[in-house]
């Protein structure tokens, strides 16, 4: 009898789960789905040339026919040059913009130099990267981090700039510290805008690996791209963009949940202090 409550409870979990996830979801997966069938249609159909856009299928093939080359050699390389290259922005971009926040002569010093270096192209830079650390992870690496730490330096800055003067000028009445405010109101406060700038950078950082291992790559997607690209191997090139979209999701939706998750733990830690 208590097995039977039990499989009763897993399924109506199931079925408020799955309905929760289709009300969410449904409507973009239907649309994703028939987009994806008009795009099979008008290959199949020879509107479009597939040298020039291969069918999903034919890319779903090519995947599964270098599934070990792209799984093993190519994604994880990208994948290194990403998450080395956002955890040195994020690291940068926090101290950047607290000590502008901090600091006005700081802020007006380095400001205009961020803003500069936002303005040069990429591609002229890249080079330039490979000349200094060769065809290594690290010119790669330099590319992610000019691509990505920019959005994080701006919106954290902002964030913490959005602190109510009203309760900052209550703290200081309360005999708190500027550390104290910092810490418990301008940081909670800018924890959104932080959040923003993170989800920005780490999609950004998935298109600065690429562009970095183009232009100077002997591994990874980019590069993979690249060879296939020079070979005329449009399934197999569209095979490594499918995989370079997936990644780029993946990391993007990893930051929502934190960001979720920190939000909960935010707002729970607050109720507490009121209960108290």
């Amino acid at each position: 009898m208590q097995n039977d409550r039990g499989k009763v409870s897993v399924r109506t979990w199931c079925s408020k789960w799955m309905s929760k996830w289709f009300s969410q979801y449904g409507l973009f997966i239907l649309l994703m789905l028939s987009l994806l069938a008009i795009w099979e249609l008008i290959v199949r159909m020879g509107w479009v040339p597939s040298f020039i856009i291969p069918a999903p299928t034919a890319i779903v093939s090519s995947l599964i026919e270098h599934r070990r080359l792209l799984l093993t050699i190519h994604l994880p390389a990208t994948f290194m040059e990403v998450l080395v290259g956002f955890g040195l922005s994020i690291m940068t971009g926090i101290m950047l913009a607290t000590g502008m926040h901090m600091n006005r002569s700081i802020e007006k010093a380095l400001y205009p130099f961020i803003v500069i270096s936002q303005t040069i192209p990429l591609i002229a830079l890249s080079p330039v990267f490979i000349l200094w650390f060769g065809y290594t992870l690290w010119s790669k690496v330099a590319v992610v981090f000019l691509i990505a730490f920019f959005p994080i330096v701006v919106s954290t800055y902002d964030g913490l700039r959005q602190g109510d003067p009203e309760q900052r000028e209550l703290l200081l009445t309360m005999g708190a510290s500027k550390w104290d405010i910092f810490r418990k109101l301008q940081v909670p406060l800018a924890l959104p805008s932080f959040f923003s700038g993170l989800k920005m950078s780490v999609v950004y950082c998935v298109v600065g690996a690429t562009i970095g291992e183009w232009l100077g790559g002997s591994k990874g997607l980019g590069y993979f791209s690249r060879r296939m690209s020079s070979n005329m191997n449009t399934d197999a090139m569209f095979a490594a963009i499918v995989l370079l979209s997936l990644l780029g999701i993946v990391l993007f939706v990893l930051i929502a949940w934190l960001e979720k998750r920190f939000s909960i733990l935010r707002h729970g830690h607050g109720d507490k202090r009121k209960v108290g």
